[in-house]
């Protein structure tokens, strides 16, 4: 039954309980395509669904996944441990202590303060990792997140949206009052 005929409903109603009991038998209301009820029911139809066509409808809660398509970041600075920097030299200095010189050991002290005197600077922001450019069509992209208006899920798992009973529940839409007045 559509807003057409729900009308015509309402109206033969409201004349039938409106009348005397005595005249309800007797009356006959016309309610045929092209009757004065019948065309009534129409026009306020056509004007109600225009009007709620103009509506503005204001989303008042809402919790879906988002699919991230692609993300871009900048070169990174990155800090390097000493260790790391000191990596292939570490093993020879060490080798060279066991060698039978005389001050051997002062020597590879020096040369060691020498090589992290050098490498120092080196350790904050010594290197850049090259920045990010991922997008879900290369398949470089695996992404999860939410979206929400209302009351906030904590997690995508406090929502399930993919079948329409998780829509109905997780999505509301309405006509607000002060819409309602711009539309009279």
């Amino acid at each position: 039954m559509g807003l057409r005929d729900k009308l015509i409903d309402a109206k033969v109603k409201s004349v039938e309980e409106t009348l005397a009991p005595e005249l309800q038998q007797s009356i006959s209301l016309d309610t045929r395509p092209g009757s004065q009820i019948y065309l009534e029911a129409e026009y306020t139809a056509r004007a109600i669904l225009e009007t709620l066509s103009e509506a503005n409808l204001t989303i008042t809660q809402l919790k879906a996944p988002v699919v991230v398509e692609s993300l871009k970041t900048p070169d990174q600075v990155v800090n390097i441990e000493l260790e790391t920097l000191l990596g292939d030299k570490a093993p020879i200095l060490k080798a060279l202590r066991k060698l039978p010189i005389p001050a051997i050991g002062e020597i590879i002290d020096k040369l060691e303060s020498e090589l992290e005197r050098a490498i120092t600077p080196l350790l904050e922001g010594g290197a850049k990792l090259a920045g990010l450019d991922l997008g879900k069509d290369s398949g470089g992209l695996n992404s999860a997140g939410y979206v929400y208006i209302g009351e906030d899920p904590d997690s995508q798992d406090g929502f399930d949206v993919e079948n329409e009973d998780g829509q109905r529940e997780n999505t509301t839409v309405k006509l607000s009052v002060e819409d309602i007045e711009e539309l009279l």
